[in-house]
């Protein structure tokens, strides 16, 4: 079977991308103005064409492999809503989104996806911006399809909810269908960790694991600017601890085998995850190395958006290009 391009902008980590090459999408073209986050790409696909640069910089005519590929796609940094980014004055990840459909204008993929916050699809004050889209995309020949999903439906552990803009051109539209729901039961916090968790011998393990029984809250990487690596604002650590998770930070080690983390000074009996475990919560592959520095590899994470979650919207995507 013939295989598929793609060109992946604000790439990070590799979480879309990954899912992309998964469901038979070669990337010609990867784009992150991060540098860590192209170290990362770089090391675990060494062959990947991979570009450092600000999408704002991007000039497809100097990239011409870009050109006539089959799919562009984007896990933008989390849109703001209008209001939002009039406050901010800043509005840059609007910027980023503006900046994606003019590149569909001058690569004019068979299909565009975006996946960013769900009010994207449907709230009110994001009307603006899908008013923008649907301008500039109406009159080139795509047909748009809006949902939103969570990763929790595709075997993820974890509560993420997932706006999605696909878009594709007239003779491929009807034939899309969003994906549907992956699995019949979520996988949870326990069983996702649990081997994990006794990779040391701790021997309450198993016990902390019946206690993990839901997913994972969203993992939220954080502001570049902002301190060290945590697991989310107040409401959601205490959700973590529910599940015997102290989320105030993360471990640089998993718990020997009387429970002790030598990393953790809190005195607190609940357990603190690694930062290879939140690369588990995203269902990274064991053998993706997210690299850098601690907070550096967990922003990476919690940014990135989830393979199987892209693998299951390239299939869908896939099956409506090929014949």
């Amino acid at each position: 079977m013939e295989g598929l391009t793609s060109v992946d902008v604000c790439s990070g980590a590799g979480g879309l991308a990954l899912g992309l090459e998964q469901a038979g999408f070669d990337p010609v073209l990867l784009l992150d103005s991060n540098k860590q986050a192209c170290e990362t790409l770089r090391h675990n696909r060494p062959s990947w064409n991979v570009l450092e640069m600000d999408l704002l910089d991007f000039d497809p005519v100097e990239h011409q492999v870009s050109y006539d590929v089959d799919l562009l796609s984007a896990g933008l940094p989390r849109v703001r809503s209008s209001a939002t980014t009039k406050r901010a004055e800043t509005g840059q990840e609007l910027k980023l989104l503006k900046a994606t459909i003019y590149l569909a204008h001058a690569v004019r993929p068979r299909a565009l996806l975006i996946e960013n916050v769900p009010e994207l699809v449907n709230g009110t004050a994001f009307d603006e911006v899908r008013d923008f889209i649907r301008g500039e995309l109406l009159h080139l020949g795509y047909r748009f399809h809006w949902f939103i999903v969570n990763a929790a439906d595709f075997g993820v552990p974890q509560d993420r909810r997932q706006g999605v803009m696909v878009a594709l051109k007239d003779a491929f539209a009807e034939r899309f269908r969003a994906p549907e729901t992956a699995v019949g039961e979520h996988v949870t916090v326990g069983e996702a960790l649990r081997a994990s968790m006794s990779a040391r011998g701790w021997t309450g393990a198993d016990e902390w694991a019946q206690q993990a029984n839901r997913v994972a809250p969203t993992l939220v990487g954080g502001s570049e600017n902002r301190g060290g690596a945590d697991l989310g604002p107040s409401g959601t650590k205490k959700a973590w601890a529910r599940m015997g998770v102290n989320a105030v930070s993360l471990s640089d080690e998993v718990p020997g085998p009387d429970g002790t983390q030598e990393s953790d000074n809190s005195g607190s009996p609940l357990k603190k995850i690694t930062v290879e475990q939140t690369a588990l919560l995203q269902s990274f592959p064991k053998d993706w190395e997210i690299t850098g520095r601690k907070t550096v590899r967990y922003r990476q994470i919690g940014h990135a958006s989830p393979p199987p979650v892209g693998e299951a919207l390239g299939l869908a995507i896939a099956r409506a290009l090929r014949p």
